[in-house]
C-alpha cells in the first residue's frame, strides 16, 4: 500500500486523540500539515507530529493553507459541527479527499452542495462514523445477512450519553456544543445510532428513508445541573436553553421499516446507544446484550416463561471477519478501537483510489436527520419529507 499524505484540520478534544491515538501510530499515513482556529491547538497537534513522527508539519489556524500543501492526499476534518460541510467541499474542490467526523447538518442546501461538488470534481468524501465499525453492530449486520433475524421490521438506535458537563462548561473548553445547545432543538447527532441501522436495512442498496417525524421534550437537565456546579447567580443557570431534553424520531423507510432514533444527553444516565432490531426470525438489543431467535427461545415454553439468550454467546459463531482479523491483530485506538476501523477504512480507500465504504450520498442523508428534525419539531411533530440524495440511484441493489 502506497503512503498517503494527510491534513488535520481540527484539533480540540476529538481531533488531538485522532492524531495522538490513532493517525500517527499509522504506517501509511504521513502528517504533513495541522490547523486549528486556537494556535495553542495548533502548536500541540505539531508538538505531537514532530515527537512521534520525527518531522515538521505545515502548521496554520486557516485550513485554506493545508489545503495548498503540494502532494496533500487527505484531511481529515474534525472541527465544530457547522463548519465540517463547507470545510469537505473545499477540500474535494481542491482534489483533496476529505474524512469528516461527525454531527448533524445545517440545511439542506448545504448537503446537496456537497453531493454534487464530489460528482462534479469526482472527489470522494467519507463519514467517520465509527459506530458502524462497533463490535457488537457488525456482528448483528452480519448475523442480518445470513438471515438469522429474517426480515427486519423495525430498529432503533439512540445517542444516550450524558453531556452535561461538557455542555455546561463549553465556553471554558470552547467546546462548540454549548451553542448549539443553546440555540437548537433538534436530533444533533444522529449518525453514531442511525449509520449501523441504515447499512442493517440497506439504505441506499435497495432501500432509502422517506420520512420523519420528531418531538421534543422540555429542557430542564442542564438548569438543574447547573444550578448544583455553578449556582443560581451563574449567568446560563436560568438561561432557556432550546434543546430538548430526550428527542425522538421515528423515520419510515421506502418498503415500511421504521427507525426510532433517541437523543438523550442532558440528563443523568449510563452511556448507550441503545440498537435493538426486530425481525421475523427474532430480535436483538443491546442495553443488556440479548437476542431472541424462534424456534430456540420459546420453545416449549409459556409466553410469560420465555428467555432471553446471550448475544456474547453467539460471537465465536457470528464475529464478523473484520473483528476476526482485528482481534487476531490487537485492537487499538480510541473508543474501543472503533476510531482505528474507520480511520484504516478512510486511509485505505485514499491510498487505493477507490469509493469510501461510507460515502458522501450515505453522509448527506444521515447529516440531514438534524435538519428535518428541527423542521417537524418546530411543525409539532409533523411527518418531514426525506431527500433523496441518490437521484433515484437507490434502487440499485450494489
Amino acid at each position: 500500500m502506497r503512503s498517503i499524505n494527510v491534513g488535520v484540520i481540527g484539533l480540540g478534544g476529538r481531533g488531538e486523540s485522532l492524531l495522538k491515538g490513532v493517525i500517527l501510530h499509522m504506517d501509511h499515513v504521513n502528517v504533513v500539515g495541522v490547523c486549528d482556529l486556537y494556535e495553542d491547538r495548533t502548536q500541540i497537534g505539531f508538538e505531537a507530529v514532530k515527537e512521534m513522527q520525527h518531522t515538521e508539519p505545515v502548521k496554520s489556524q486557516n485550513y485554506h493553507d493545508i489545503l495548498k500543501i503540494e502532494g496533500l492526499d487527505a484531511v481529515v476534518v474534525s472541527t465544530s459541527w457547522e463548519t465540517h460541510i463547507p470545510i469537505a467541499i473545499d477540500a474535494m474542490k481542491a482534489g483533496v479527499r476529505p474524512g469528516v467526523e461527525v454531527g448533524a447538518a445545517y440545511s439542506i442546501d448545504q448537503l446537496w452542495q456537497l453531493v454534487r461538488v464530489s460528482e462534479e470534481t469526482g472527489v470522494p468524501c467519507m463519514l467517520l462514523e465509527n459506530c458502524c465499525y462497533g463490535r457488537e453492530e457488525l456482528m448483528i449486520k452480519g448475523m442480518i445477512e445470513k438471515g438469522i433475524f429474517g426480515s427486519i421490521v423495525h430498529c432503533e438506535g439512540g445517542y444516550r450519553h450524558d453531556l452535561r458537563d461538557e455542555v455546561s462548561y463549553g465556553r471554558e473548553n470552547r467546546h462548540y456544543r454549548n451553542a448549539n445547545y443553546k440555540h437548537r432543538n433538534t436530533e444533533n447527532y444522529p449518525t453514531h445510532e442511525l449509520g449501523p441501522i441504515a447499512q442493517m436495512l440497506g439504505i441506499h442498496h435497495g432501500n432509502r428513508m422517506v420520512k420523519l417525524t420528531s418531538t421534543a421534550s422540555c429542557a430542564r437537565g442542564l438548569n438543574a445541573y447547573l444550578a448544583k456546579e455553578k449556582g443560581a447567580e451563574y449567568d446560563l443557570t436560568a438561561y432557556p436553553f432550546a434543546q430538548g431534553d430526550v428527542v425522538t424520531t421515528v423515520i419510515t423507510c421506502a418498503h415500511g421499516e421504521t427507525i426510532v432514533l433517541t437523543l438523550d444527553t442532558t440528563l443523568p444516565r449510563f452511556y448507550s446507544r441503545g440498537l435493538l432490531v426486530q425481525g421475523t426470525k427474532g430480535m436483538y438489543m443491546e442495553d443488556n446484550q440479548s437476542i431472541f431467535i424462534d424456534g430456540v427461545h420459546n420453545e416449549d415454553d409459556f409466553y410469560w416463561d420465555r428467555q432471553w439468550g446471550n448475544a456474547k454467546q453467539y460471537r465465536d459463531e457470528y464475529e464478523h471477519p473484520i473483528w476476526q482479523q482485528y482481534l487476531k491483530e490487537g485492537v487499538r485506538g480510541g473508543h474501543g478501537g472503533m476510531d482505528y476501523l474507520v480511520l484504516k477504512a478512510f486511509f485505505d480507500s485514499v491510498a487505493d483510489q477507490t469509493e469510501p465504504p461510507i460515502d458522501v450520498y450515505d453522509m448527506a442523508a444521515w447529516m440531514s436527520i438534524g435538519v428535518l428534525a428541527e423542521e417537524s419539531i418546530a411543525k409539532g411533530g409533523a411527518p418531514v419529507a426525506i431527500p433523496d440524495f441518490t437521484n433515484g440511484q437507490w434502487i440499485m441493489v450494489r
